[in-house]
């Protein structure tokens, strides 16, 4: 994994109903991550955010803010295939998880065939046809794998293969997304899964999923994913969520793997949190995937 780490930031949160994600990114910041990371070993740069524009009005309300979210996404894939085309390792701090049709697609159109190891309480793969919101940050893993919808990725060429797609954690997922899932072979470990089977197993598995025939992982990390007694700032908590040892043990076997080429954490809300403690896990998790250990 190459020393050079590019931090760039999403202020997103048009594609989520409760606001205050688009300041995600600087919580994360503010926990120490640049130079926590560096003591690491990586040479760090801080690429700034992508801030959205104001919206006016919300639009199709079953793609609510698509042109806002849309024409940030875009921004921000821009930046990521720079970062990628330096041979840096791109960490995106969001933001709501809309921001991964972004982060994803510029990874998947750089090198060609990836696997995603998405860590979410929720499935994230509705549609226009689907949602039973309109809200977008429930869209971008179906957009990425060219399943709808289609104005979410139109300016990249880069399409995951819903083959090499793990999801981890899940407990929340509409009714037609399940079946959507299901039809398109997305490998689902929910909750009771890592509860009967053991996360140690489910990673086993899921890593095989995204890895094998593929160039590596992009990392897809959304705090929801974690109980609420961990990640209390997080703007779609679910109960019976992911341990903190269960979501450490993840990322530490990700980073064992030697696959993980980019890495997204989203969903970190601070007028939700107590005292930054979401923000700060957010930064502790990001540096165990990147390689600090305890001894």
């Amino acid at each position: 994994m190459t020393k050079y780490i590019d931090i760039i930031g999403s202020q997103m949160d048009l594609g989520a109903v409760r606001k205050g994600v688009d300041m995600g990114p600087s919580a994360i910041r503010h926990a120490g991550l640049i130079e926590k990371i560096e003591r690491i070993g990586y040479t760090v740069k801080d690429k700034g955010d992508v801030v959205p524009a104001v919206a006016v009005s919300q639009g199709d309300p079953k793609l609510r803010y698509e042109k806002e979210i849309n024409a940030s996404n875009e921004q921000l894939f821009r930046k990521v295939k720079e970062s990628l085309d330096e041979a840096h390792f791109p960490l995106i701090l969001g933001g709501d998880h809309s921001i991964a049709a972004g982060s994803v697609s510029a990874v998947s159109q750089h090198y060609g065939n990836i696997g995603i190891l998405w860590i979410d309480a929720h499935g994230d793969f509705n549609d226009d046809r689907i949602t039973l919101t309109g809200n977008m940050h429930g869209m971008p893993l179906s957009a990425v794998c060219g399943l709808g919808p289609d104005s979410m990725v139109s300016f990249s060429s880069g399409r995951v293969d819903p083959s090499h797609v793990a999801i981890i954690g899940a407990r929340d997922i509409d009714p037609e997304e399940k079946i959507k899932l299901r039809k398109n072979g997305i490998s689902v470990y929910s909750i009771s899964d890592i509860h009967t089977m053991g996360i140690y197993e489910i990673l086993v598995e899921a890593l095989d999923v995204v890895s094998n025939g593929t160039c590596g992982i992009h990392l897809s990390l959304d705090m929801d994913a974690i109980d609420p007694e961990y990640a209390p700032g997080t703007g779609t908590p679910v109960p019976n969520g992911m341990t903190l040892r269960e979501t450490y043990l993840a990322v530490e076997l990700v980073r064992k793997s030697g696959k993980l080429l980019s890495m997204d954490v989203v969903e970190v809300n601070p007028l939700l949190d107590i005292k930054n403690k979401t923000g700060i896990l957010a930064s502790d998790l990001i540096q165990t995937a990147l390689g600090s250990t305890e001894y």
